[in-house]
This record gives C-alpha cells, structure tokens and sequence, in this order.
C-alpha cells in the first residue's frame, strides 16, 4: 500500500508539472503581426519574455519608386528606395499593453537624384550658369547609415491570451543621412568651366534642404494574433 500511495504521489506531481508546464508555454506564445503606416507596411514576429518585457522583428518596406524633383532649381529623375529590418526589445511599465521600445534597424533607405536638364538649355550650379551638352548630368545620393537605433514608445505585444489584438507605435530611428554628389560631362566634368567650389557650393545647397534628414519617424497602426 505504501508503494502504492508513493505511485500515485509521483504520477500527480508529474501531471501538475505537465500542467504548469504547458501553461508556462502557452504564456510566453508567439504572435505574428502587421502594421501599416510609416515606415511602410510592416510584417513580423514577437515572443513575450515575461508580463514586463517582450522581443521581437519585423521588416518594413515602402518599396522603390520614382518621381520628378526640383532641388535649388535643377530638375532631377528621383529613384527612392526604403527597406528596413528592425530587431527590438519591449519593456512594459505598468499592467497592460503601454510600452517603451528600443531596438537596431539594418536599412537601405536612400534618395538618388538624376538631373535631366535637356542639352542646349541653361543650368546654373553654384555660382556658374552654362548651356547643358548631351552627356552633362549631376548626380545626387542621400543615404541612410546601414544601422541605425530606435526609440519609440506604443501600444500592444504583450503577454497575452491568444487570439487578435491591437497594436500601435510611435518612434523613430535616429541617424544622419549622408550626402554624395558627382558631376560628370563635357561642361560638368570640366573643372575649368564648372569649379569644383561650384560644385561644393550646390552640394551645400542641397544638403540645406534634403540633405537635413536626422531621423526616419514611425507613425503606425496594426493588428496582431498571439498563438
């Protein structure tokens, strides 16, 4: 009898351990989550830690597209390409889902300008206005750092029973962008006719206007599904 009540002691404190363990797991479940606003539409993956804390990744994506610009009077062809994966850590201060967030973001998030002055019309780059020959054309990068840090605060990813819930983030990734600029051409390229402080007087044009870029903002709105 002793043997067996020493059996069936055993058999129970392996169930409630089961137990416990099944409901510890299903606790710290997994969510999938999309959001849509700035930076993009973005899709990811968050794992509760425990009630205060959470870590997750998602990639956001405003894709490539092109546009006409003006910039200090030169019309440009802009290319705009803006992709980022983003690795962050959620700390929850209180009961329920406010939340502070910082993270890393890996980017390819850039501007290229193309000028597109036609060849027999007048450009003016610095202080040198000349007549644009066929192969004339400025070049302009504005790129965001590869990686950068994020801080933000926002709603939702927190430990939860599964099923839909609501998310929200208000943030930015901090980081200066860098700019680049080429001239190249029969008149561009010819530092006798274009100076190079002709050149480095628009480029300083240019980074007084698109070039003050310090910040990427993240204003978005989402539905996640904790499982």
């Amino acid at each position: 009898m002793k043997t067996l009540r020493l059996g069936s002691s055993l058999f129970k404190t392996a169930i409630a351990s089961l137990t416990l363990g099944m409901a510890t797991t299903a606790a710290h479940a997994g969510e999938v989550y999309a959001n849509l606003g700035l930076p993009g539409l973005m899709l990811g993956y968050a794992q509760a830690i425990n009630p205060m804390f959470s870590v997750r990744g998602d990639f956001a994506t405003l894709g490539n597209y092109e546009k006409d610009k003006t910039e200090s009077g030169i019309d440009y062809k802009a290319k705009l390409a803006f992709n980022r994966l983003g690795l962050f850590g959620d700390y929850f201060p209180f009961s329920g889902g406010f939340r502070l967030t910082g993270g890393l973001t890996m980017n390819n998030q850039k501007i290229e300008l193309t000028s597109t002055a036609q060849a027999g019309t007048l450009m003016t780059v610095g202080d040198r206005t000349f007549v644009v020959a066929p192969d004339d054309r400025l070049y302009v990068q504005i790129k965001m750092p590869s990686t950068t840090p994020y801080i933000g605060l926002g709603w939702g990813h927190q430990q939860a029973d599964k099923g839909l819930g609501f998310i929200a983030d208000l943030g930015a990734t901090l980081g200066k962008a860098k700019l680049d600029v080429q001239a190249t051409g029969t008149n561009l390229g010819n530092r006798a006719l274009v100076t190079q402080a002709d050149i480095d007087k628009e480029t300083q044009q240019l980074r007084d206007g698109v070039g003050k870029i310090t910040f990427i903002p993240q204003i978005s709105l989402g539905m996640n599904y904790r499982f």
